[in-house]
């Protein structure tokens, strides 16, 4: 079925020329890369959709925001603008800038975590969950039951379960929760909106309970988004008002700004009160820098003020989430399973589904990824047991994730919708072949760090 989609909301102003490595040259990258899609180089690839993360392009007023970066050690006016667009879009008073998004987790976690401490969460990504671990605490998947039914069609899949996350707190004690997190959107679980109404329930457990709400707030704009087109109670709304509501819900959140707020590099902290601003501050200066630059140039302190005022441009955004869902209907005419409804960054390919002669312990999710780049020299991303299995310290038994997925992440303003329309072509010659998939994957190498091997691990495939 021939599917349309709204054009680009913008022009093209300048090209990066790509080219498409033959089928010899795929096979030897994927070779020198150890079967592993962090292995390839960017010349390997042809659509690059490992990550949304800091993959994006700038606007033209953001290319010149870095020409006024100030590059002051300490006081840096870029900072104060940084502070200014904070103050605007988001409602915080206090922000502490770092070079991304996981020197953001350091911060918090390092400062606020002690061993044996627990972490309510609705889904945590993977270096959210090795940041807890590294602290010796844990983390709490308190998500909703419909997060784990691929088919199912709620809107709002990334909602936090109430009665989960009140439970928690009543096994493991008041004392060992240190902080509720509650990722917008839910990365893990497909890229699944929170409904507003479900972050203020989320807030109103903190404030009974006395414990600091966090967001985990990279893709907030996709996250209001969603709430306008999905929750009648908003829908007259703009997207700004409603990321205000979303903010005001929250004592304090990390970002990793190379997602929503479109730049390259970079990552913040805001906080509402002095307190909590003063007790991170020291693991700031210790591990990013001093407190008004925090890892980054000025420059990029000034792309990114711009890039929060850009994020909430609804037409921008319009695009961006219908660019996903073309790609989903693409892949669903095909046949090809995935997480319903369309997420706002990514499409997750059902992997367990898509190969179900492939068994969880020979990861299908990074098969699928090896035969989706042999394809089309496409790259995603294995986001199954590779990434997410662990050990239990004490029996030695794998505890296996209850989703099998294969990522597809769409870099913001960069892909046009005819590259959009290939990659979902591309996918479904590859499941229309799936059968002929007889192939595992086992580790050859991978470094000893909890929830992160899967960056660096050597794969070698083997007949099944």
């Amino acid at each position: 079925m021939a599917r349309s989609i709204q054009p680009e909301p913008f022009r093209i102003k300048m090209v990066e020329p790509v080219t498409v490595p033959d089928q010899g040259q795929r096979e030897e990258a994927l070779r020198r890369g150890h079967f592993n899609m962090f292995g390839l180089t960017s010349r390997d690839i042809y659509i690059d959709l490992l990550t949304d993360s800091g993959t994006g392009a700038m606007s033209k007023n953001q290319w010149a925001a870095i020409m006024r970066g100030d590059e002051a050690y300490a006081g840096a006016d870029s900072f104060f603008a940084l502070k200014d667009a904070v103050r605007e879009v988001l409602g915080f008073e206090f922000v502490i800038p770092t070079h991304q998004g996981r020197a953001a987790e350091n911060v918090t976690f390092g400062t606020l975590l002690r061993k044996g401490d627990i972490v309510p969460f609705n889904m945590p990504f993977d270096t959210t969950r090795s940041h807890i671990f590294n602290m010796g605490a844990e983390p709490v998947d308190c998500v909703i039951d419909a997060a784990f039914d691929t088919t199912s069609l709620n809107p709002f899949k990334g909602d936090v379960d109430i009665s989960k996350l009140e439970d928690v707190i009543r096994k493991y004690g008041r004392e060992r929760v240190p902080l509720i997190m509650v990722t917008v959107t839910n990365n893990s679980g497909g890229g699944q909106p929170v409904s507003l109404a479900n972050l203020r329930a989320v807030s109103a457990v903190a404030k009974r309970e006395g414990i600091p709400f966090f967001l985990d707030a990279a893709r907030m704009a996709e996250n209001a988004y969603f709430i306008k087109i999905r929750e009648k109670e908003f829908s007259d709304m703009s997207v700004a008002a409603i990321l205000r509501a979303m903010m005001d819900t929250a004592d304090a959140i990390n970002v990793s700004c190379k997602k929503d707020p479109l730049v390259n590099i970079g990552g913040m902290i805001c906080c509402r009160t002095e307190e909590m601003y003063q007790k991170l501050l020291p693991r700031v200066i210790l591990f990013e820098g001093f407190a008004t630059y925090g890892g980054l140039a000025g420059r990029d302190l000034e792309a990114l003020a711009v890039g929060l005022h850009e994020m909430t441009d609804e037409q921008y955004l319009a695009h961006r989430v219908a660019q996903v869902r073309y790609l989903g209907d693409i892949l669903e005419d095909g046949g090809v399973p995935f997480i319903k409804p369309a997420g706002g960054h990514a499409i997750f390919i059902d992997a367990a589904a898509f190969l179900p002669h492939i068994p969880q312990k020979y990861y299908p999710a990074d098969v699928l990824g090896i035969e989706i780049y042999r394809e089309a020299a496409i790259r995603g991303i294995g986001l199954g047991a590779l990434a997410f299995a662990t050990e239990d310290e004490k029996t030695g038994e794998i505890r296996y994730p209850k989703l099998e997925l294969f990522r597809l992440a769409i870099n913001r303003r960069t892909y046009t919708n005819s590259h959009i329309a290939h990659v979902g072509e591309s996918i479904v010659n590859v499941y229309r072949r799936r059968e002929g998939i007889r192939y595992g994957l086992k580790v050859s190498y991978a470094p000893p760090v909890k929830g992160l091997h899967h960056f660096l691990a050597h794969l070698e495939p083997f007949n099944l």
